[in-house]
């Protein structure tokens, strides 16, 4: 079943230099339970895809449907993941996490159980009580993505949301944010400047070429390892890599 279909997708906007064309006939799409990623040259329009899947602005031209419902006004389909974790520093991670369901207007009695499921699934079980600036920068992220399914969205946009963390710590968040997303089975979309974190995490990876963005070329990443530090770890990994690198360049 496909969750996101991004159907001949073109954007033209007005700035102080003139018009300019931001994407042009862009389509893809994403499967139920599907991991997918965008690399692409810097400013060719990667972030710009994730605001017009979520209504924050309109394409010139094409359609964008979510699980088969045409997108024109931002709606709870969709969950966003940033490049901050964007906690209140204030809320308990508990509250932090009801806030989602408060702001989607979701909080059922079925939707605040799977929330505390989350929690005690993803190792926070015990620091529902904390705040914030009590948990390493893991935890956050991880309280930060359970936020954002515990309202059940149908699609989750990540935008560079580990581009903050050290490299280390990066790499043990991509595989906590990876096992929780397939675990719960949710379909993802991931925006990324990082040619071996897209290959690492997902199924597909789509290659944007310069501005105006098209579609160049998708790859089918057919590493079969558990997680993403796995398939860094895999003889095929560094094929995939520099395909795309060279693609890039």
């Amino acid at each position: 079943m496909k969750i996101l279909n991004f159907e001949n997708i073109s954007l033209i906007y007005n700035s102080l230099k003139g018009e300019t064309h931001a994407l042009k006939d862009v389509n893809f799409s994403v499967n139920k339970g599907e991991f997918v990623a965008i690399v692409g040259p810097s400013g060719c329009g990667k972030t710009t895809i994730l605001s017009l899947i979520s209504a924050l602005i309109k394409p010139t031209s094409g359609t964008i449907s979510i699980a088969e419902k045409t997108v024109t006004t931002p709606n709870g389909d969709t969950g966003y993941m940033l490049q901050s974790d964007k906690l209140f520093e204030w809320l308990t991670i508990e509250k932090n996490v009801m806030l989602g369901l408060d702001i989607q207007k979701k909080k059922s009695i079925e939707n605040i159980e799977y929330a505390h499921s989350l929690l005690d699934k993803y190792g926070l079980k015990d620091f529902k009580k904390h705040y914030p600036n009590q948990l390493s920068g893991g935890m956050r992220q991880r309280a930060a993505l359970i936020r954002t399914l515990a309202f059940k969205p149908k699609l989750l946009l990540l935008d560079e949301p580990f581009s903050a963390l050290d490299f280390q710590t990066r790499l043990a968040v991509c595989d906590d944010v990876y096992s929780i997303i397939k675990s719960e089975n949710a379909s993802a979309l991931l925006v990324t400047h990082d040619i071996a974190e897209a290959v690492a995490i997902a199924d597909r990876v789509i290659v944007l070429s310069h501005r105006p963005a098209t579609i160049k070329s998708i790859y089918s990443i057919e590493i079969n390892k558990e997680t993403p530090l796995l398939k860094r770890e895999d003889t095929k990994f560094s094929g995939y890599f520099e395909k795309i690198l060279k693609e890039l360049n």
